[in-house]
């Protein structure tokens, strides 16, 4: 690659400032960042707090001011919900302008570092090795290899000389130049496709948004035409006065509405990444915290994870010359060549004697050719991987290479070609003359050793990834504890139609190129694996942008950071666990909450298809779903919501939940329909039904809490025994508030009988429900190869497990 290179002037202070008036800057559009006031838009103007305004306008027209009580807790919960979400802003937005990416620019014919945010049309940029490029533009100094697979789906490197256009979101392989960009923020050709890849993200979603979604979206649907027929069936067919036709259908109305539970959602994922952001870990994406804990694959490479970024030469081994020539010829070759990678500032350290040799022409590395060159007179000095530099000759020397790579080193070859050659796609043709070997070692992470441990114990499968020769990685992975690190594949010797099959027996893959990493990747997933990638090489970013979650290392390039999901800020591996147990500890929070809050709403929609079917009124009050909602949903869920539960997640997010609501709800359901039947016998009355039907829930509601608490620790006997008191306590000073009224002794007696019916319908229904959700959850883990005897003992085990989840002390 020709050197075409000298420093151009840039803009001055004051054209940057005028760009700037102008509106000329590089901001990114349509930024994931909320500002303050899109959270409170948000939090306060959603369909269904528009509903509870409609309910509540009703209640005062008619004048039924005690029925207003859910209204504080729908403030409240969007209070909280605004403070959450402005308190976890705050914290990123302080994350995100510390890690902003930088890039070097001239200005005032001196060369600065700003943050790609800050750049100007027509501003001149300095380009290196492993910098993604920020803006539309064109080379005017200088050569670069550029990789614009992440725009245009080829992985080939391109050469770009002077007057060559760049393309923002392509990357630098190799070279250095300068380039006048030529279009900025909106008008830049990434900013198109970011537009599109960022709506595409916000439809994707984690799966617990995605299905909390769906569940919100068809509540939304049905209530309005159910809210308009039980009001019909009230004030025409039982002719009820106006205001009771009003209450009754609002109970049954704000029963069905799931009030917390997305707002739930939304601070638990926020608090999740204010809680990582503090842990040096950052977010680009939210949800990519759920994704991650459900992970069963993780893909790591070995330079920059299992080991340190840094490399260390540890011997050099002469062939065919002394060990003073073969120092000497590195040497020459190191002092000629750009310190624009890892490998050559190791070598430049250890072989740093001067001499007066000008190279005619260098060679730059590329992730086809693996290796490098420099022209000294009319022959090539090269450094690489001994397969590709080698080539025919590398059987002669392989029992000694391997040797080496048996011992941890990565072995690099140092030879000369008896050509001048004339750039990096001219092929070598000729037998390379062997001088000698550099054994590179990188130190392995004092930290890797336990991290691989606990994904071992967690089922999580680790499949190193690396571009270095599969002894070497398969060395490396067996001193980071990695299980199976035997099992190692060279990816030169993996068919085109051999990813799934090879992906299922090997762990280990060596000499891998990008284009194989993503299609390994790809294998994976195919094979119905949940798949995280990480990385910190430009060579790492196609498979990152393949894989479910992608995690970068900050001390990599800046293209990998801006590729990836979650980011290590202080490049620490150890912090993965942290970031999988967070994930954990929302799902699994998220799941138990959830199932509190379908039960009423279970109830609600089944006791309103009843009273529709047999023309009865919805038999409760809004004061008295409030009061249900209140404490034995809303208290305990958010107190829950706090617990540290790092579970390993089983299963699908609907199914799980819906087999913990659906036995309370249906036993809901019939409790209050025999009471409301018995009624027509033994005339209670309106009010007395309503607050014996609260007592059958209240009931209900603590056994389903109960239930989706086990095994009890102290934490969560603390949350059932405050929201037990708490409830007591409302029932004897509040009862006027939640619109309970003294029953008759026909009344207790009923309420006692249905209380015991209630325990025996619950249990066997939750028993049932359980055994269902471990046949679901052997089907996700297993497919298509699950068997009669698979689901029957899935079946057994589901009716017999206390509870899924073990509390951790």
């Amino acid at each position: 690659m020709k050197e075409n290179f000298k420093q151009p002037i840039g803009l001055t202070q004051a054209e940057v400032e005028q760009r700037i008036k102008e509106g000329k800057v590089n901001r990114a559009v349509n930024d994931q960042a909320k500002t303050t006031w899109q959270i409170i838009k948000e939090n306060t103007f959603t369909y269904f707090n528009l509903i509870f305004l409609v309910l509540a306008i009703l209640l005062v027209i008619v004048g039924e001011y005690k029925d207003l009580t859910f209204l504080p807790v729908i403030i409240a919960n969007m209070i909280i919900g605004i403070v959450q979400e402005l308190r976890a802003k705050s914290v990123l937005d302080k994350l995100n302008v510390m890690n902003t990416t930088k890039i070097a620019v001239i200005r005032d014919q001196e060369e600065k570092i700003v943050s790609i945010e800050d750049l100007v049309l027509g501003d001149v940029i300095v380009l290196k090795t492993g910098d993604q490029i920020p803006a539309d533009g064109q080379v005017i100094s200088g050569t670069l290899r550029v990789n614009e697979a992440l725009l245009t789906g080829e992985a080939d490197e391109i050469e770009k000389d002077v007057g060559a256009e760049l393309m923002s979101g392509s990357f630098v392989v190799a070279g250095k130049a300068y380039a006048r960009l030529e279009k900025v923020g909106k008008n830049s050709y990434v900013s198109k496709l970011t537009l599109e890849a960022k709506a595409m993200n916000s439809k994707e979603g984690s799966e617990m948004v995605r299905s909390i979604n769906r569940l919100i979206k068809w509540v939304g649907i049905i209530i309005i035409p159910c809210g308009i027929a039980l009001f019909i069936v009230a004030r025409y067919v039982n002719h009820l006065n106006l205001a009771d036709s009003i209450v009754s259908m609002e109970a049954a109305i704000i029963g069905m509405i799931p009030e917390g539970l997305y707002l739930l959602t939304t601070i638990a994922l926020a608090l999740a990444a204010m809680r990582l952001a503090r842990s040096q870990v950052m977010l680009h994406d939210m949800k990519s915290v759920e994704t991650l804990a459900r992970v069963n694959v993780l893909c790591v490479d070995k330079t920059g994870t299992i080991t340190e970024p840094k490399m260390e030469v540890e011997k050099v081994i002469p062939v065919s010359v002394t060990k003073e020539e073969l120092s000497k010829e590195i040497s020459i070759f190191a002092q000629n060549m750009p310190y624009d990678n890892a490998t050559i500032k190791a070598v430049a350290k250890a072989f740093n004697q001067k001499f007066n040799i000008q190279a005619t022409q260098i060679i730059p590395f590329t992730s086809v050719n693996k290796y490098s060159g420099a022209v000294i007179k009319n022959n090539t000095l090269l450094m690489g991987a001994p397969e590709f530099v080698l080539r025919d000759q590398f059987k002669n020397y392989e029992k000694e290479i391997n040797q080496y790579t048996r011992q941890g080193y990565r072995v690099l070859v140092f030879g000369k070609y008896p050509h001048a050659l004339r750039d990096e796609k001219e092929k070598l043709v000729e037998p390379v003359e062997l001088l000698g070997y550099i054994l590179i070692s990188n130190p392995i992470r004092k930290e890797a050793k336990s991290t691989f441990e606990y994904f071992d114990r967690q089922g999580v499968n680790i499949k190193v990834i690396s571009g270095d020769n599969p002894l070497t990685v398969a060395r490396v992975a067996k001193q980071a504890g990695i299980r199976d690190a035997d099992k190692l594949i060279d990816a030169t010797e993996i068919g085109e139609g051999d990813y799934e099959e090879v992906v299922k027996k090997y762990n280990v893959f060596g000499r891998v190129k990008p284009d194989q990493k993503k299609k390994l990747i790809k294998a994976l997933q195919k094979n119905g694996n949940t798949v995280a990638m990480t990385g910190d090489g430009v060579n790492d970013i196609l498979a990152m942008k393949t894989a479910d979650c992608s995690i970068a290392m900050a001390s990599g390039n800046s293209a990998a950071v801006q590729a990836s999901q979650v980011v290590l800020l202080d490049s620490d591996f150890a912090r993965m666990p942290k970031v999988v147990d967070e994930g954990r500890k929302v799902v699994n929070n998220i799941e138990r909450s959830a199932s509190l809050f379908l039960v009423k709403n279970i109830f609600s929609f089944l006791m309103s298809i009843f009273s529709l079917a047999f023309a009865m009124s919805y038999p409760l009050r809004p004061a008295q779903i409030a009061l249900i909602s209140a404490f034995t949903i809303g208290l305990p869920s958010f107190l829950l919501a706090l617990e540290n539960n790092y579970n390993r997640i089983r299963g699908k997010f609907i199914p799980n939940v819906l087999s913990r609501a659906i036995p309370g709800g249906i036993t809901d359901m019939l409790a209050v329909s025999i009471l409301v039947v018995a009624d027509m016998v033994l005339e209670l009355g309106r009010p007395e039904v309503a607050t014996t039907a609260t007592m059958l829930l209240v009931a209900v509601g603590m056994m389903v809490l109960y239930h989706i608490s086990r095994p009890l620790n102290k934490f969560r006997w603390t949350v059932l025994g405050g929201s037990f008191l708490a409830l007591v306590l409302s029932i004897i000073f509040f009862h006027n508030l939640f619109a309970l009224s003294r029953i008759s002794a026909t009344a207790v007696f009923l309420l006692l009988v249905l209380f015991f019916a209630e325990i025996t319908i619950f249990r066997l229904l939750s028993k049932f429900a359980d055994g269902v959700r471990e046949v679901l959850v052997a089907y996700d883990q297993k497919g298509k190869d699950l068997t009669i005897n698979d689901v029957k003992q899935a079946y057994r085990k589901g009716r017999n497990m206390v509870n899924m989840s073990v509390p951790e002390e």
